[in-house]
């Protein structure tokens, strides 16, 4: 069992790999906001779209 089960998916940490892919972006790009933003995933979201359009 992992340490975070009962965790919402918005305060489990971000996954640069899965944000690449989700967003269609680069995984360095996906660092920077994840490192830029922490765990607001609803600003990680954002600023991804931004970076994919």
């Amino acid at each position: 069992m992992t340490e975070q089960q009962g965790a919402s998916a918005s305060t489990q940490a971000y996954e640069p790999k899965i944000l690449a892919k989700k967003h269609r972006i680069s995984v360095e790009d996906a660092a920077k906001i994840i490192a830029e933003h922490g765990s607001d995933r609803k600003a990680i979201d954002k600023a991804a779209r931004r970076i994919a359009a």
